[in-house]
């Protein structure tokens, strides 16, 4: 199956308005990829009498599969593994001593995929906080309602437990059901899902510690990141820390993150609002106000 430039065009153009992710021109073939299982599902042997009839009426309800098939969903446990190490050596103790009054640690993984970020954080926090008596919250969303129910239930095949899972973790955390593997209901009952679209405004959220968005603003045009940057700044604690991809910066999008490197990591924080400089008193040209002397 082959994609007639106007369908790709149509597709893209889609894609773009429902979730900002921008195809750009050499993409067909994803797009074909993707389009394939969709089409054939739907009784389509060719794509562009797919896209004709996602055009019409009787297809509108196929577009959000689209949408949907056309977001990347690359993960693994302990992703680049860096950001992970400096969580725990560096993120946490410094939080752990920051939250003391309050005693609480709350997470955001933003575009989580199936789940193996919301899990890895939390075998991290059940490792390092929980036994302190501190709670925990993470939330855990995206865009494609499959991949929020996917994180939802927990359960991964065998192939993807071994992407990057430690055995000692897998048994301390996992349990076997047939031919997939269970997360606990410990790590479970810290993790809280929603869909949501990181591209529009965004629904009440808690105020965040920890906000994991990575490998996401790579899909967006600058206007795009730009203001999801700055809707992530608003929901975070004025001491929180965010982590990018390894391919992403706030450098030269937002000059509101103070960047802090920690390795060869990157850490951004919120940069404290500017103090405004202080008002010299109003004068009148040509009036000499009296001083204290001479007006008595």
């Amino acid at each position: 199956m082959s994609l007639s430039p106007r369908s790709f065009t149509f597709v893209a153009d889609l894609v773009r308005r429902e979730a900002a992710i921008v195809l750009e021109s050499g993409k067909e073939y994803l797009v074909e990829a993707r389009l394939q299982p969709l089409a054939r599902a739907a009784g389509f042997a060719d794509l562009d009498a797919y896209v004709t009839h996602l055009q019409s009426g009787a297809g509108y309800p196929g577009r959000a599969a689209v949408v949907e098939a056309l977001t990347t969903n690359e993960t693994s446990w302990f992703r680049d593994r860096e950001p992970f190490d400096v969580l725990a050596s560096h993120v946490l103790p410094d939080l752990l001593a920051r939250n003391a009054a309050r005693r609480k640690i709350t997470v955001w993984s933003a575009a989580c995929s199936s789940g193996q970020e919301a899990y890895t954080i939390a075998m991290l926090l059940a490792e390092h906080v929980v036994p302190r008596g501190w709670q925990v919250e993470i939330f855990a969303t995206d865009i494609a309602p499959s991949m929020v129910a996917r994180t939802r239930a927990g359960s991964y095949s065998q192939l993807e437990i071994g992407r990057g899972l430690p055995a000692p973790l897998m048994v301390k955390h996992f349990q076997r059901q047939g031919t997939q593997w269970q997360v606990s209901d410990q790590l479970r009952s810290m993790v809280r899902t929603q869909v949501m679209n990181l591209a529009a405004p965004f629904p009440p959220m808690p105020v965040f510690d920890l906000v994991f968005l990575r490998n996401v603003l790579i899909y967006f045009d600058q206007p795009t990141k730009r203001s999801v940057l700055s809707r992530v700044r608003q929901v975070m604690s004025p001491d929180g820390y965010l982590f990018l991809g390894g391919a992403e910066t706030t450098l030269g999008i937002d000059d509101t993150w103070h960047r802090q490197p920690v390795g060869r990591l990157t850490l951004n924080r919120p940069r404290p609002p500017a103090t405004p400089a202080p008002v010299p008193p109003r004068t009148v040209p040509g009036l000499v106000r009296p001083t204290r002397q001479e007006a008595i």
